[in-house]
């Protein structure tokens, strides 16, 4: 074994597990809090979470594999089976974080009408639609039977045999209409929504900067710490919702753009991807599912609270059955010693 396919395969079981352990903390969340909840945008994150954690249980120990062994992983018939569902929840989950950008915009834009346009109803209507427009998709290839092995990614995805050069000009197209629809749409998405919500907060910062400023030249008698503080706190207003946009769109195009470049471009007859890349594009788009609990839900102060409150609740439960158990312990021991002693 080379030294990089030892590292793509430390990469994929490492993304795997912060994966699937990032994405059932948003889970537990939900459990346990009924304030997130009763929010409208949970429903997109709970779509994208389930998403991202049938990612991690099904197509990435298969890559895994794949990379260990140089070899196709499973049987033909599995395989084309991790390729549907590859097919599916990528797209899914795109479409989950497109709709988390227009659930902002709404409520940013139209704050006093949000409850009634963006109600339950409206997301499970999004949320279907999603599953429909990815299983068109992962059907569609499951029919033409272009699901399997591709020793480029190491793994189980959309791939035309060599010697099946006739389907070329289908699979190109369905290539090309897939990563259109899925990852160029949403990225237009993500771009116009939340460019929207930037020129709202910048129009709101403005606003909060005059009513700041009029306030501290009232203020005359004010020490200068508390006024410097005040303009430090109006900057920060500034760059908190520029960091937070850059960070949405930038993770997207960052962690899938290899990706989809990549699976273009081996579409022209004289490319040949070399694996070694192919395998880290695909680590990459593996990466997005890893961080999008922490992009949209896990550094959020509410998030934070309910698992520090669940973390409480086990170590303190814990405690108790220590103390239940030494307890008992001692009990025995008393037991014992009070026992009469009979002699011979």
């Amino acid at each position: 074994m080379t030294t990089p396919e030892f590292l793509l395969e430390v990469s994929v079981a490492v993304i795997a597990v912060v994966c699937l352990l990032s994405n059932v903390s948003v889970l537990l969340c939900f459990t346990q809090s009924a304030e997130i909840r009763s929010h409208v945008p949970g429903i997109f994150i709970l779509n994208l979470s389930f998403s991202n954690i049938l990612l991690s249980v099904i197509n990435m120990p298969a890559t895994f594999l794949g990379v260990a062994t140089s070899a196709k992983p499973i049987g033909d018939f599995f395989c084309r089976a991790v390729s549907f569902a590859e097919t599916f929840l990528t797209a899914n989950a795109m479409l989950s974080m497109a709709a988390l950008s227009v659930d902002r915009w709404v409520a940013v834009a139209f704050p006093l009408s949000y409850s009634s346009k963006m109600r339950f109803r409206e997301a499970v209507a999004i949320v279907a639609y999603s599953w429909l427009h990815a299983l068109t998709f992962s059907v569609s290839e499951l029919w033409m039977a272009w699901g399997g092995y591709s020793p480029t990614y190491a793994s189980c995805t959309v791939h035309l045999d060599g010697g099946d050069r006739a389907q070329l000009a289908a699979f190109a197209t369905f290539t090309a209409l897939f990563h259109c629809s899925s990852f160029a749409l949403c990225l237009l998405i993500l771009c116009c929504a939340y460019s929207k919500v930037l020129r709202v907060a910048r129009s709101h910062c403005k606003r909060i900067d005059v009513i700041t400023v009029q306030t501290l030249l009232l203020l005359v008698d004010i020490h200068p710490s508390v006024k410097e503080r005040c303009l430090v706190e109006q900057r920060k207003r500034r760059q908190r919702a520029t960091k937070k946009i850059c960070i949405f769109i930038g993770s997207f195009i960052l962690c899938y753009s290899p990706y989809v470049i990549t699976r273009l471009v081996e579409l022209l007859p004289a490319v040949r991807v070399h694996r070694y890349w192919g395998i880290s594009t695909k680590c990459l788009s593996y990466a997005k599912a890893a961080s999008d609990p922490f992009v949209y839900c896990l550094l959020r102060q509410q998030y934070q609270k309910v698992l520090a409150g669940v973390t409480s609740q086990v170590l303190r439960r814990d405690r108790y059955s220590l103390s239940g158990q030494s307890t008992s312990s001692t009990f025995d021991t008393m037991d014992d010693n009070s026992m009469p002693r009979t002699t011979a």
